[in-house]
């Protein structure tokens, strides 16, 4: 009796469906290339964080070399008896606002409007920028933001936003078109004298480096 009870349940369990197991197989499939795809994803994901990594630190270490090489020929015109005459900044912002290439003409622009304007810019596009993105005001907060616009031109992160900007490098219309123009607050404690030149005492012209102190104060 036991076998035969056997050989009745065997025959009793149902086969699982041909089309059944085709999806169970095509999900099993699908499933490994979504595994796969994301294994690569993140790899090439490390692979440009150490990319971008790297890239900050040349800049950091550029920068860095600039102002030392900067402070180094002060000290010594200054041992000689000498006076020292900086280069002319390549590299202007327009108080609300925008970066701009300075030549000829712009500079004329800017004397023009100069009781009016403050420029010579260090640092802003990290706290206060924004980036154009199908016409619409887009935060820059991620990269691949960034590198999606300007990756065609080599610009694929935050730090070589920075860099293009501050450096005035080949692609810096692109990169200066890109960014939203500045929004930016009139400075904590207001202006002192509009009319008088910074080196004077008052508050427009060029800050050069000191630029970053004005800019704090108007975010």
């Amino acid at each position: 009796m036991s076998i035969d009870h056997e050989k009745d349940t065997k025959k009793k369990i149902p086969r699982v469906p041909e089309t059944l197991l085709k999806k169970r197989k095509k999900f099993e499939t699908l499933k490994a290339a979504r595994e796969e795809a994301a294994r690569k994803e993140e790899k090439k994901q490390q692979e440009k964080e150490k990319i971008i990594f790297k890239k900050a630190e040349q800049y950091v270490m550029e920068y860095r070399r600039q102002e030392d090489d900067e402070l180094r020929i002060k000290r010594t015109a200054r041992k000689d008896g000498n006076f020292y005459v900086p280069a002319e900044a390549k590299l202007a912002f327009i108080h609300n606002g925008v970066f701009i290439k300075l030549n000829k003409a712009t500079i004329n622009m800017l004397r023009i409007a100069q009781p009016y304007i403050a420029y010579g810019v260090r640092e802003l596009i990290y706290k206060r920028g924004y980036g154009k993105v199908s016409k619409q005001r887009t935060a820059l907060s991620d990269n691949s933001i960034i590198e999606k616009e300007l990756g065609k031109f080599g610009i694929i992160c935050m730090e070589d936003l920075v860099h293009e900007i501050y450096t005035v490098g080949d692609h810096f219309k692109e990169a200066s078109n890109f960014l939203w123009p500045f929004k930016l607050n009139s400075p904590k404690g207001g202006y002192r004298k509009i009319t008088t030149h910074f080196v004077e005492g008052g508050d427009h012209g060029n800050r050069e480096v000191k630029i970053n102190r004005l800019i704090r104060k108007m975010n």
